[in-house]
């Protein structure tokens, strides 16, 4: 729960004049609470939420970090092998008495994350947690020259904590960079934001399943607070490279199956506008796309023994080991995204990278304006139960990771190959860069 000792947001800016970008975060289940962006004398919050930050610990799931298991597992006792180790599991209940939602009724989206000082500077002296042990020291390096500002964040989740085996240490990295590339016609980069989770089990012999994502809701227009129809997101365009959504239990288990999206509302590609409202189904989006073509060629799984602690010093030994230098490296802008959502009406628009096989795409559809708290600077009071909250369709949620239990489902396996268990000896990867663009809409509208 929420109490008056929570930390206060670390604010995370480009150190430029705007067009720019800004980002606060929560230390609790690193929530990102405002990402502005300012663009053309205007200020955007382009995300979803409540004004107060302690609301997040009542309006669950809004743009934190979830875990050890983002979206639903059966709950029923489990037997795990990878890499010749084994272990048991059982998932504990919260949506429902069969399915554990986010990694069950106390995830990691509610609970604290302790901040790693960055620049880190080793020492003999340095003993204890608070000490980054996930990412190299040429990476180290990486973050301190190629992003402007970041924060590091560890938890270590104990053996046993909501059922899942295995003492597991936890990295979760969230930074800016600047904008790189250059302007193509009148549309210009803002900068980018990046998340790196890193995870490594502390015991040997151990298997656990692990699938992290953030669980953050974009809305591009809210900020113009234009009236009723600035708070849909029904008028933005939606592309995700999908051939197949994991086919779903009436519970939102994954059946094992997939399902075509061609000549369905899934299949994006195929509306004439290739706006989300064309084609909105009844009960919204909640779907799992599997990408038809490989993600980011950076592994999900690095070697442990690339982050032993050095002797005196305690930090990672591997000095050349940089797999975060790949990850920032910018796009080729003639490549097509494997997620874009944009809006002619703000002029912004957001280009996904990833190394997972797939995108969570929820529509807020689970909620009313009697049940959540709406940011003033997107027309709301900002008190949370005033009634002005945010609506059905209010937000487009990308939620970046792996299928639906993966180790049980082997057919649903995306390029990565990824079975969603980390073994012992081994470090789980996952990231997500989303780089942020403006076109005029004026500009937008001529060429229409």
């Amino acid at each position: 729960m929420s109490t008056t000792q929570d930390p206060a947001p670390i604010l995370l800016a480009l150190p430029s004049f705007t067009p720019s970008l800004a980002l606060e975060v929560i230390p609790r289940g690193v929530t990102l609470h405002r990402l502005f962006v300012q663009a053309d004398g205007r200020t955007h919050d382009i995300l979803v939420g409540p004004e107060n930050p302690t609301d997040h610990a009542v309006q669950k799931y809004t743009n934190t970090l979830v875990g050890r298991y983002a979206n639903r597992l059966p709950v029923s006792p489990a037997t795990l092998t990878r890499n010749g180790l084994t272990s048991t599991f059982a998932a504990l209940p919260n949506e429902s008495p069969s399915v554990s939602l986010h990694g069950g009724p106390i995830g990691f989206d509610s609970l604290p994350w302790t901040p790693i000082p960055l620049p880190y500077f080793p020492s003999a002296q340095d003993e204890g947690d608070a000490r980054p042990l996930l990412f190299t020291n040429a990476e180290l390096e990486t973050i301190q020259s190629e992003l402007q500002t970041s924060v590091l964040f560890y938890r270590i989740s104990e053996d046993g904590e909501q059922g899942f085996p295995g003492k597991l240490r936890v990295e979760a990295l969230v930074g800016l960079v600047d904008p790189r590339g250059p302007a193509t016609g009148e549309e210009y980069p803002l900068g980018s934001v990046v998340i790196v989770y890193r995870a490594r089990l502390e015991e040997e012999g151990k298997v656990t399943p692990i699938n992290l994502t953030q669980h953050w809701g974009f809305n591009l227009d809210a900020s113009l607070k234009d009236g009723p129809e600035s708070l849909s997101v029904k008028d933005h365009k939606l592309t995700i490279k999908a051939d197949h959504t994991i086919a779903l239990t009436e519970t939102g288990l994954s059946t094992g199956e997939l399902a075509p999206v061609a000549g369905t509302h899934h299949a994006h590609a195929e509306k004439k506008t290739s706006k989300i409202g064309e084609s909105f189904p009844e009960k919204g989006y909640d779907e799992f796309y599997l990408f038809s073509r490989p993600a980011a060629p950076i592994p999900t799984r690095l070697p442990a023994s690339a982050f032993q602690a050095s002797g005196t010093v305690g930090v990672t030994s591997a000095e050349g080991a940089n797999v975060l230098k790949e990850i920032l490296k910018p796009r080729e802008q003639t490549a097509e995204p494997l997620v874009s959502l944009e809006s002619e009406k703000s002029g912004l628009k957001l280009v996904f990278d990833t190394n997972q096989s797939g995108v969570q795409f929820y529509s807020n559809n689970l909620t009313s304006p009697e049940k959540n708290a709406r940011k003033k600077i997107h027309g709301g009071s900002g008190v949370f139960g005033a009634g002005d909250g945010y609506g059905v369709g209010t937000a487009a949620f990308l939620e970046f990771h792996e299928p639906l239990a993966a180790w049980l489902h082997p057919a649903t396996l995306g390029a990565s190959g990824d079975d969603t268990l980390l073994a012992s000896g081994e470090v789980y990867n996952n990231y997500v860069k989303m780089d942020v663009w403006y076109k005029s809409p004026a500009s937008a509208a001529s060429q229409a």
